[in-house]
């Protein structure tokens, strides 16, 4: 398994730094694990990439929090149903198809691109107010559709995550960021809870990668910081041109 470690270790990393900035660790992991491993089942590939990304949600989570003031109540609601529907969009996995959702997600994705792109100044100013009882229904909302998408099909969580903080709740790019990974963390541990017990998840490469995964989260949180709202929202913007033109390829492809 040496060669494995060699390719995927510091995949782990760059995964972990991209997901630290904007979300989208995955598409540079499962690709590489698909690629190495490809007489594996998928779920055991998308169970030992999930595995991996919590070091890296808790690395740059940590780094966030130490740095940046961070809506716990609001946070902890929205993680909350995050978790519930992350675990149900696992068990649906099993009783509909998950490609369906390509198209609808093609759609979002372009819309979500657009309007950033449109609006030079979103997110680059944080509304600086507290969360109101509004915002706590909203995340409870917004969590649960968005956790139910990760565990369901999952390409993009951390971007939408990111778009959605900042477009509903006025934060600025870097605290959607940070919040986005906390959500992140919630969603992930879901869809373990049901691939665990069912043995789809590779311990002896998730672990290290894991690790790979969490210094790549602590050096993307900080150099995140330093570049500020303007650098997150180009390489939002990157990341979701790539997850489009990914997901638009595949759904061309399977016609």
């Amino acid at each position: 398994m040496f060669h494995e470690y060699l390719i995927l270790l510091p995949l782990a990393f760059a995964a972990g730094a991209v997901n630290a900035a904007v979300g989208g660790g995955g598409l540079i992991t499962v690709p590489g694990l698909f690629a190495v491993l490809p007489t594996t089942l998928p779920a055991t590939l998308l169970g030992t990439d999930k595995l991996s990304s919590i070091f890296g949600h808790v690395s740059a989570m940590r780094q966030y929090a130490l740095r940046l003031a961070l809506p716990w109540r609001l946070l902890a609601i929205a993680s909350a149903s995050a978790f519930v529907g992350s675990y149900l969009g696992a068990r649906a996995v099993y009783a509909f198809a998950p490609s369906m959702m390509r198209p609808l997600v093609i759609v979002l994705l372009a819309v979500m691109l657009v309007y950033t792109w449109l609006r030079p100044n979103f997110g680059t100013v944080d509304g600086g107010r507290p969360s109101t009882p509004r915002d706590r229904a909203l995340g409870i909302a917004l969590g649960f559709a968005i956790g139910f998408y990760d565990g369901f099909f999952g390409p993009g969580t951390g971007s939408f995550l990111v778009f959605l903080f900042v477009r509903v709740f006025r934060f600025d790019f870097l605290r959607a960021t940070a919040c986005a990974k906390v959500v992140n963390l919630a969603g992930d541990s879901a869809a373990l809870v049901f691939l665990i017990p069912a043995g789809a998840v590779i311990w002896p490469l998730g672990i290290p990668m894991g690790l790979a995964a969490a210094l790549g989260g602590l050096i993307g949180a900080r150099l995140v910081m330093r570049g500020g709202n303007v650098w997150i929202r180009r390489l939002f913007l990157v990341l979701a041109v790539t997850l489009l033109a990914k997901l638009s390829w595949e759904t061309l492809a399977g016609l």
